[in-house]
Order: C-alpha cells, then structure tokens, then sequence
C-alpha cells in the first residue's frame, strides 16, 4: 500500500506523520507525490510506524508513471464526470466504453472517475434473465416506456453474447428496443459479455454506478439467458425478475430450482392471443408449486405474474408488486443490508481480479513456467503434475 492510501485510510494528518518520523512536512510531501525517494533511515521508520504496510517496493511502484495521471488527464476525467451529472449520453457512453477496457491506462483513467463519484442512494437496480425468447427485451421496453412517462430515467444494461474474435457485441439490443432507444430519459448499453460466465459482462458494477452518477432513477440489467452462473446477477440488483414462457404443467420440471429460489418476481410473458390460456394456467401452476415448497409471496417468496410485453397488458400491476417489494425490503432493513452486503462482496471479488491479474503477469515472465508450459504440450508432463510445479514456483515467489 502506498503511504498516502495508508494515512487517508487510517486518518492521520501528514503533519503528524511528519513529526512521528522526524521530518519536515515539506519532506513527507516529496516522498508522497513520488517526487523523493525515501533514504534508508526514514524509510525503516516509515516501515516500523506502518508495521510492514508500506514497504520500500510501494514507493518504487509509485513512482511508475504508468500510475499517475496528469494534470491534463485529471482535468479531462472531471470535465467528462461534470458532463455525466448533466446527463449526457454521449460522455456516459464513453465513460461506459472506458470502464469495460482492458487497457492498463483506461483502468487508470475509470477508477480515478469512480473515486470522485458522489454515489446516488435513491437508485433501483432490477435484473432480468430468462430463456432466450422469452421477450426479456420486449418487456424492458414496455416497462421502461411506461416509466418515462412517470417522469423517471431508465437505463438499460443488455449484456450481449461475445465475438469469440473481436469481443464485441454480436445482437445490439438497441435494435430491439427502437422506442426506448430514442426516448431522451432512457439510455440503453449493449455490452459484450467477453466470454464471462452467466454473461454477466466485466465491469457491470462499475458501468451501474455511472449509471447512476447520471441521475437515473431505474436501471435495468438483462442478462442472456437462464443458465447456472446466470444466477450471479442477483449480488448486483436490488430485486431479480425472472421471465417465463406460458407452459403446460410437465414443464414446470424444466426451471432450475436455484433460480425459483432466488427469484423475487416470477413474470409470465406472452400471455396474449393463442398463449393467453396457457399464461393463466402457467401462473396457477407456479403458484401451487411455490406454495407445496412453503414459499409464500407474502413471505418473501416470488409473486407470480402473466403479461403481455406487446400490448402491455399487466405491466401496472408487476411495477406496483416491485415497489410494493422495494417498500417492504427497505421498512425491514433487508434494502440496505443487501447493498451493503454486495458491495462488500465486491470488494474480495475486485481484489480477487487484481491478484488473479498480478499473478498472472508474473507467472507468465518466469522461464520455468514457460518450461513447464512447452513439457506438457510435448506431453512429457502431465497438466496435474505442471499445476503442481508451478504453484511451488508460485509460492517462492510470494
């Protein structure tokens, strides 16, 4: 850890530091802004005072440039957060753009953007998975159309099947959703889920919370479809809908039990024309197996609803059960707790990728591991047995 994270975080003033290690303020401040290297006698204080946090590879790491941004850059991330707070498409969709890059410096550049967030509280974060067909995009259109008219912002995270080559997305959910797409209080991201599991897309954290620097009310996240890793889209919403197909009860075996389990709202969709008896019974037939397993819609247990995305129809009634959920969650506290909770969980999944990240690009410099690499696809070794050697190599090395 860097010195000045270390004393931001622990909430001691620079002039205390100072006189604790026996140097000038002037001093410490060289030593914070990288502009001075600390000798070897101030920098066993430094290390005795922070009991090993801050070691002497913290103040050489800071003062890679690649770390820092200019002055230029910094002014021109802060120009691009004052054109996000007023609400422009434009810059929202280049910060977005940003936050999913892989690149070293965009990285950078996006946690220096989210540091200077304000974080807005009075957001709703809702997913949507479903099987693909089911009309998930329909339905965010029809709703989200509803929602402007009531005066709110939408915004609608559609995370897209990948390009295995190109890592773009393939369907662009834009041309599924021609009337939201250009309403002036809706803005709609397809992102390309980047082979990630569940098609949860890297970085959908982060894209929420400029979303919601950017003043919208309602964010949507659609999900590709029904799957066991879909599922890791509920530790980054506040209620989690999941879209069925009008059905005959033998169906009813076909859902994932794990998903039932997790979802708040049961929607069935396409409850219209030759479909509007099977969605009447489809309901029923959830409804009875939601109350045979014990779990009530009054209990927290998922309500179950039909619709119809084309015509509306039904669509009042399941935003008046999602606020009616939002209302209950936040009088009992459980709104809260469960935010506090993702964030938390945020935190070891981030710090997971960053190790994941260092790991890696240390791993792959070490000669051994490209030994061991080029023995196994010479099938001198086996892959068990490379793993193995490389977690020693691993363990040296931290």
């Amino acid at each position: 850890m860097n010195l000045k994270d270390y004393l931001i975080l622990k909430k001691i003033s620079q002039i205390t530091f100072a006189n604790s290690i026996d140097v000038s303020p002037i001093s410490l401040a060289r030593y914070l802004n990288g502009v001075r290297f600390p000798d070897k006698k101030i920098l066993s204080k430094i290390i005795k005072y922070t009991n090993g946090v801050v070691s002497a590879d913290d103040f050489l790491f800071s003062q890679k440039k690649i770390d820092k941004l200019t002055n230029t850059e910094e002014k021109e991330i802060l120009h691009m957060l004052k054109k996000i707070r007023n609400g422009s498409k434009k810059y929202i969709g280049k910060a977005i753009t940003m936050i999913e890059s892989s690149l070293e410096k965009d990285r950078i550049l996006s946690e220096f953007l989210i540091d200077n967030f304000n974080y807005n509280k009075k957001s709703l974060r809702i997913g949507i998975t479903g099987v693909p067909g089911v009309g998930k995009s329909t339905f965010i259109e029809s709703l989200g159309v509803s929602l402007t008219r009531q005066n709110k912002k939408v915004a609608v995270l559609a995370v897209d099947p990948s390009s295995q080559k190109t890592g773009g997305s393939i369907l662009g959910d834009k041309t599924r959703m021609e009337k939201l797409s250009i309403n002036r209080k809706a803005f709609i991201r397809p992102s390309p889920s980047q082979g990630q599991l569940g098609g949860v897309a890297k970085k959908t954290r982060e894209s929420i919370l400029c979303l919601e620097e950017a003043g919208f009310n309602i964010i949507f996240v659609e999900t590709m479809g029904v799957g066991q890793s879909e599922t890791l889209v509920n530790d980054m919403v506040d209620i989690f809908l999941v879209l069925l197909l009008p059905s005959g009860g033998d169906e009813l075996q076909g859902i994932k039990k794990g998903l039932i389990e997790m979802a708040d709202l049961l929607i069935i969709n396409k409850a219209d024309n030759d479909l509007l008896n099977a969605a009447k019974k489809t309901v029923k037939d959830y409804q009875n197996a939601l109350e045979i397993s014990g779990r009530k819609a009054h209990d927290y247990g998922p309500s179950v609803f039909s619709c119809s995305s084309i015509s509306s129809t039904g669509i009042d009634k399941i935003w008046d059960s999602v606020e009616k959920f939002i209302q209950k969650a936040k009088k009992e506290k459980k709104f809260e707790k469960k935010r506090v909770e993702q964030k938390i969980k945020w935190l070891w999944e981030s710090v997971g990728l960053k190790t994941d990240e260092i790991i890696n690009s240390r791993l792959k410099k070490n000669n051994l591991v490209h030994i061991i690499e080029n023995k196994i696809k010479n099938q001198e070794i086996s892959f068990y047995y490379g793993s193995r050697l490389i977690f020693e190599i691993l363990k040296k090395i931290y």
